[in-house]
């Protein structure tokens, strides 16, 4: 049965119920949402479907999702999508996630690749590059948010919220992403001391996407970070910051689909 026909956009998976998005048809394509959940992503969501079957989970821990007992790291939520690939029975499937969900795309595929065809990371975390005194990574948690919008996005308004003015249910969503990213990414600082070293396993074609704008991160650590895995393409995404796919959807979009047009 398609997720859309069913009775509520959600999926019970290993007992944990999550909410789902379901858009578009043909080749399936998982999207992976950042950090800042699901609801920023719609976007570029819309324009991901006029190419593929999008099917877009909110993550446990985020917005209404649950969360499983126990589940405390980005390597545990990838297990759970691993479970999710099979129940669903998804195949020749387009992997694409931005910022943590890229970081969760990279941990899917290290384990598996027997489901998927293509691979698109954007911004992503998740390994350090620099030595045991470099700071790959901004330490977000210890920004004002008005100062990690500043080095997150090219133009600043793209991510400022007057949370007074929104509906309680999208500031409840707000706070569990900020408290389900410290939960997962918090210790080690967004990334896993194991995933660089695993990084050659994944064989299939790659593409790292990478908003120049973004201050969060260096252009230098996400070179670094594809050099890593096989024949990974680098392209950049101007007028974007950490989250590309936000800020510039339809060129986010438009990457993604030629990537998985191609061979």
């Amino acid at each position: 049965m398609s997720l859309t026909e069913a009775a509520t956009p959600s999926l019970v998976v290993s007992g944990t119920r999550i909410d789902v998005i379901e858009r578009g048809a043909g080749r399936p394509l998982l999207f992976l949402h950042a950090e800042n959940g699901i609801e920023p992503a719609l976007g570029a969501i819309d324009a991901l479907a006029k190419g593929a079957r999008v099917i877009a989970p909110t993550h446990p821990g985020y917005g209404r999702s649950e969360l499983p007992k126990g589940m405390r790291s980005v390597d545990d939520l990838s297990y759970f999508y691993l479970d999710l690939l099979d129940q669903l029975d998804l195949r020749d499937l387009a992997l694409v996630g931005v910022s943590l969900g890229g970081w969760l795309a990279a941990e899917i595929a290290v384990k598996s690749t027997a489901r998927l065809s293509k691979l698109v990371m954007a911004n992503a975390v998740g390994i350090k590059v620099g030595d045991r005194e470099t700071r790959d990574i901004v330490d977000i948690f210890a920004l004002t948010e008005k100062e990690f919008i500043e080095i997150a996005y090219c133009d600043p308004a793209a991510g400022t919220r007057d949370y007074k003015a929104l509906p309680d249910a999208e500031v409840l969503a707000a706070a569990r992403a900020r408290e389900a990213t410290a939960r997962f990414a918090w210790n080690p600082y967004f990334h896993n001391p194991r995933l660089k070293s695993r990084l050659h396993r994944i064989r299939i074609p790659t593409l790292f996407l990478w908003g120049t704008h973004d201050r969060m991160l260096s252009e230098a650590y996400g070179r670094a970070y594809a050099a890593l895995i096989p024949d990974a393409r680098f392209e950049p995404i101007e007028r974007a910051g950490h989250f590309p796919h936000q800020e510039q959807p339809k060129v986010f979009a438009e990457k993604v689909l030629a990537f998985l047009g191609g061979k």
